[in-house]
């Protein structure tokens, strides 16, 4: 069974006077939040479409309201962010500063080394698609070398395998 409202008649009081008086679009959704439950008798999922928000959103919002004073109005925390990251941004330029004087000499940076230094980094294993996901956020590209070389003519190496065929397979 779902927990009852908390919704008490000073809070409504407190809600009709920041809908009157309010020029902020967030003190006002959280004002609505209250008063369409308490006044209104909707549930959070209909609140919720009234606003243009989901269920979960509402009660956040309810929540909000009461924790808030009427006189401060704090700024709201964003949702966004680096919430799952291992290491901060600068921790990760640190731990690529080694691998990049490498890489800037002409030697090969392999994922595989900088996936263990990284586990030991961390002290923990890492999957190898983090790797790449941090080297990609850091602007690094896959450089390999080239299958074949840039100067090479087709046309011209087609030629000799012809002449060589013919040369190599002469009846005796």
């Amino acid at each position: 069974m779902a927990r009852p409202r908390r919704i008490d008649a000073d809070m409504v009081a407190k809600a009709e006077r920041v809908v009157t008086r309010t020029r902020d679009i967030e003190s006002l959704r959280m004002a609505q939040a209250v008063l369409l439950p308490a006044v209104g008798h909707l549930s959070l999922e209909q609140t919720g479409k009234v606003l243009g928000v989901g269920r979960a959103t509402v009660a956040r919002l309810q929540r909000r309201f009461r924790k808030q004073d009427e006189t401060v109005s704090e700024p709201r925390t964003r949702w966004g962010g680096r919430r799952r990251a291992l290491l901060s941004l600068e921790k990760e330029r640190a731990f690529l500063a080694a691998w990049k004087i490498r890489a800037e000499r002409g030697e090969l940076v392999v994922v595989w080394p900088l996936k263990a230094a990284l586990s030991q980094e961390l002290g923990r294993p890492v999957r190898a698609s983090v790797v790449y996901r941090l080297l990609e956020r850091h602007g690094w590209r896959k450089v390999a070398p080239d299958t074949r070389h840039p100067k090479s003519d087709p046309a011209v190496q087609t030629e000799w395998k012809k002449k060589r065929y013919r040369k190599s397979w002469r009846p005796c």
